[in-house]
């Protein structure tokens, strides 16, 4: 059976963790392939909010098993704690497991994150100050410790004695911060290594070779495609390449074995931290988007920015991914907007641009070109199908899919894993 990799199309929080769940009892292993803790999941089953940082979705899913695939960074302290907070609700994690290949986030890269955000001051990115930025720095420098390394007390004092040599120069000499010693980020990784040990597989070789069994692998990108390092909205961005190909890469199973690659995307559109968003709004509709879609960071409880649907991106999203479905998420936020706006391009310099355009300087200054709907009072959170919709939510959803680059295959109206119409199976052969 090939694989299914979930994306984000806009930047974050679309509700990958919604469609990772609804998928989740029919998949075999759900594989996070990039990102810390500082990718959060929202899950409403059953009424039950879970807000998970770290763990895959999959969890959730009691026949599914969770992979924190090679290209995570991982909190070593914050996985626990979540875990410790999953059990005490009654979940199992017993499940969970680890690649051996995966990095480390130290102490020290949260203290660099922190100082250096502040150091940067009007050009601050807006991080999450978890640290996944300078362990991912780490990661490329070849100056990473992987989740392997904490086995082995040898390997990892070389490695953080090689990592601390050029950060206490810079925290002391640059930052005016302490020196960091040695021995205590020895011990801090140590204290986690029998707990973790269990968890801890070849990640690679057991995800290939349940492939090779016929059973189905999910990869659940965290964040999304414009916070690609390469492909998003650049510097504003993530430090990995959560779009379609970095999802193969981060979970070690080559690009022809990825059948379905599904883009997530919300009705309307929002972002976390700094960056261009054309299609924002500062006015009491902002808010009104905020508030009832619940508009607030998972990690961070940051308020979301707020803005209109943005076909330009949704179609940029489609052709960098190769999506084959849209997984349309938060239909039911619009209930009771009488005008909806739609971007359907933008003007930059007086032209219009129809597709995103090449260079950062042109992208901070679109301006958006909106179609407008009409919207709908009627309440949509127990429809089953496209028919169940009004007449103007249909419209709506069916202009987006025109322009959007790819089929909808399903709609979300409401929280709840149930609450999603399913227009095309989106597990097995991609079917017209």
């Amino acid at each position: 059976m090939p694989a299914i990799v979930i994306v984000g199309a806009q930047w974050g929080d679309e509700g990958k963790g919604k469609a990772t769940d609804l998928l989740g009892g029919r998949v075999d292993y759900v594989v996070k392939p990039n990102g810390g803790n500082n990718a959060g999941h929202t899950v409403v089953v059953g009424g039950e909010k879970y807000e998970l940082k770290l763990i895959p979705a999959g969890i959730l899913s009691p026949n599914t098993i969770p992979i924190l695939g090679n290209g995570c960074v991982v909190n070593l302290e914050a996985l626990f704690e979540e875990m410790d907070a999953l059990e005490a609700r009654g979940g199992d994690t017993s499940r969970l497991r680890v690649s051996a290949n995966a990095h480390l986030v130290a102490p020290y890269h949260q203290t660099m994150d922190k100082v250096t955000e502040r150091f940067l001051g009007k050009r601050a990115i807006g991080t999450t100050g978890r640290g996944i930025g300078p362990a991912y720095m780490d990661k490329v420098g070849r100056l990473g410790i992987r989740v392997q390394d904490i086995f082995d007390e040898s390997i990892l004092r070389q490695k953080v004695e090689g990592a601390l040599r050029q950060k206490n120069e810079l925290l002391v000499k640059i930052y005016n911060r302490r020196a960091v010693l040695t021995d205590e980020i020895v011990d801090y990784f140590l204290a986690f290594a029998e707990r973790l040990r269990p968890m801890v597989i070849d990640s690679e070789l057991v995800l290939n070779r349940a492939l090779d069994e016929g059973k189905v692998v999910l990869m659940e990108g965290g964040q999304a495609t414009f916070l690609d390092v390469d492909h998003g909205t650049y510097p504003f961005v993530t430090s990995s390449n959560p779009t379609a190909g970095g999802a193969s890469v981060g979970a070690g199973i080559g690009p022809t074995r990825i059948q379905r690659s599904i883009g997530i995307i919300k009705a309307y559109t929002t972002r976390v931290g700094a960056g261009p968003f054309p299609t924002e709004l500062f006015d009491s509709m902002g808010e009104q988007l905020r508030t009832v879609g619940g508009e607030f960071g998972v990690n961070t409880g940051r308020p979301r920015r707020t803005g209109w649907y943005d076909a330009v991106l949704a179609r940029y999203a489609a052709r960098v991914n190769g999506f084959t479905d849209y997984f349309v998420t938060k239909l039911d936020v619009l209930t009771g907007i009488d005008k909806i706006p739609v971007c359907v391009a933008y003007e930059i310099d007086g032209e219009r641009q129809d597709e995103v355009p090449m260079t950062q300087s042109e992208f901070h200054h679109a301006k958006p070109i909106f179609e407008y709907f009409d919207g709908w009072t009627e309440d949509i959170s127990g429809a089953k199908t496209l028919e169940d919709l009004p007449q103007n939510a249909r419209d709506y959803v069916l202009a987006l899919e025109a322009m959007s680059g790819c089929r909808f295959s399903a709609i979300g109206v409401g929280p709840d894993r149930d609450q999603t119409i399913v227009i095309h199976d989106l597990i097995g052969p991609v079917l017209d």
